[in-house]
This record gives C-alpha cells, sequence and structure tokens, in this order.
C-alpha cells in the first residue's frame, strides 16, 4: 500500500533528479531512499524513473506521477492543519444567537473580535426574542445566546458580559422632558409602555420593582415585543418607557432620554450548554471575557 512517505520522498527525488541530494535533504541514507522508490514503484506497476548511476531521469509516468503527488501531498497536509485548527475551533461553525437590543451594545464589538482572530470561523447570526433564545440553545439550535439575565435559565452556563443602567424615554413635548433626571414617583399615573412579559420577564420585573419600590404602581398601556418598537411607540406619544441606555443611539426623532434617579440596572449574558463540543466555542468565550474583563463587569 502506498504511503504518504513514499509520496514525499519521490517528490524530493523528482525535484533532485539525484539520490544523494535527495537523500540528504530527506535526512536519510540512499538505500533506504532507494527501496521506498522501488516498493512506490512495484505497488503502482509502473517505472516513475530512469536511473543512472545515482542521477535520475522521471519517466513519462514519473512526469504525471509527480504533479498529482505533490497535489495529494498538500491535500494530506491541508487536512492534517484544518483537524488542529478545528480541534482549536479555529475553524467550523459558529451559531449565535441574539435578541435584538444586543445589535446596539455588545454583539458588534464581540463579533468583530472574534472575527477577527478567527477568520476561517463561519459565524450565523439570528435576532430571536430572549425567551426564545433560552430555548432554542438549550435545544441546541445556537451554541451561544447573547440575552437579558432571566431567572429560568437553568441548563445554560451564563457569563455577564455587560450591566446597563435604565433611563426613561419620553416624547420631547412630555411635561418631563425638560427635568435633568427623573424620580421613580414621578411616573405615578404616566402611561407605561413595558416590554410584553412573555418575551424577557426578568427584564420586566425590573421595571415594575423600581416603579412599586417608589410606591408607584404602574399603569401599562402597551406592551410590545422589542425596545426599538416601544421607543418608537414612545415617539407617536402613546406612553413614556423605562429602557436601557443604550437605546438613545437609535436617535428617534421626537423621543428625549432621561436619566433615572436610582436607576436599576440589567444585565447582559453570554449562555451556552455546558456540554457543547462545538471547539469555536471556547475561543468565543474567551474573548467574551476578555471584553468582561475591559468592562469590568
Amino acid at each position: 500500500m502506498i504511503d504518504i512517505r513514499q509520496m514525499r520522498y519521490f517528490v524530493t527525488l523528482a525535484e533532485t533528479l539525484h539520490f544523494g541530494r535527495a537523500a540528504e535533504q530527506l535526512h536519510i541514507t540512499q538505500p533506504p531512499l532507494s527501496r521506498q522508490i522501488t516498493a512506490l514503484e512495484k505497488e503502482l506497476g509502473v517505472q516513475l524513473l530512469e536511473r543512472h548511476s545515482r542521477r535520475a531521469k522521471l519517466t513519462r509516468a514519473g512526469q504525471q506521477f509527480v504533479g498529482d503527488a505533490r497535489a495529494a501531498i498538500l491535500a494530506f497536509d491541508t487536512a492534517c492543519r484544518n483537524a488542529r485548527f478545528a480541534d482549536k475551533g479555529e475553524i467550523g461553525e459558529l451559531a449565535i444567537g441574539l435578541m435584538m437590543h444586543a445589535a446596539y451594545t455588545v454583539m458588534p464589538g464581540l463579533t468583530r473580535r472574534f472575527m477577527t482572530e478567527y477568520p476561517k470561523v463561519r459565524v450565523t447570526l439570528r435576532e430571536v426574542v430572549p425567551q426564545e433564545l433560552v430555548e432554542e440553545t438549550l435545544a441546541g439550535r445556537f451554541d451561544v445566546a447573547l440575552t437579558f439575565f432571566q431567572a429560568d435559565m437553568g441548563g445554560l452556563e451564563m457569563l455577564p458580559i455587560l450591566r446597563e443602567r435604565l433611563c426613561l424615554a419620553l416624547p420631547h413635548k412630555h411635561p418631563l422632558a425638560g427635568r435633568p433626571s427623573i424620580e421613580a414617583r414621578q411616573l405615578k399615573d404616566e402611561p407605561l409602555i413595558v416590554i410584553a412579559e412573555d418575551v424577557t420577564p426578568g427584564f420586566r420585573k425590573t421595571i415594575i420593582d423600581y416603579c412599586q419600590a417608589a410606591g408607584v404602581l404602574p399603569l401599562i398601556r402597551l406592551e410590545p415585543q422589542f425596545q426599538q418598537t416601544i421607543v418608537s411607540l414612545v415617539a407617536e406619544g402613546l406612553g413614556l418607557a423605562i429602557v436601557p441606555e443604550s437605546m438613545q443611539r437609535l436617535g428617534f426623532p421626537g423621543v428625549v432620554f432621561r436619566p433615572l434617579r436610582k436607576a436599576p440596572k440589567v444585565e447582559h449574558m453570554v449562555a451556552w450548554r455546558a456540554d457543547n463540543l462545538n471547539p469555536t466555542l471556547k475561543p468565543f468565550l474567551n474573548i467574551a471575557r476578555h471584553i468582561r474583563k475591559e468592562t469590568k463587569v
């Protein structure tokens, strides 16, 4: 049976056409080199070389075989290299599920750094509401999820990557819009637009608890699924909303954002299944941990 070593020997000999120089380059002596070439010819059933003392000349079969052998050696070396890269997570695929809000916070920088360091990994991104993110990561449809912290994330490992303050979004003509900051008690009897409970119960609870701690029973008027929708409804004058500070980047006309006194915070999490064996996951998590240190979470 032909092995890759014999092919390497033959290619080196074909390049030098001299047994002595080929043996020297291969760090072997001439007799084993000659034996391996003879064994290769026997296995192929063709003569690859015309031998003249220590020199050699390629036959027509040898000229054909050397090109194909180089291609085979390259493919073999590539396969070996790719296996090592795959084991280290340097090639492969990584499926990331994210809440839409992550596109304005942690996702762009985290994804850019990962794709810069691991350009051969194919990254897929899909936006999903937070509650579905947990379910689909547990089901294995995502390798990793970027979402708000939720109390019902059992079965997933979690890494906090960002803590973000909440602020108040309100129409620019609202009486509170002229104040430098807002207290929770000032939201009494104000219609609020709050994220739906089945989308992200933990985030919603943070808002409700903040209001109730100030003795305010939230007057909830609308319950959309997405933060962007919430801010657009504020722009139409349909209510006020407590949203993450990063929503200010959307630049909605007619909406102003004001700091909340004693503002609560929400945690952005990287979540994954502990038994996920995808080798690209580990380097992604390493980068997430570096970002966490940089943001001092």
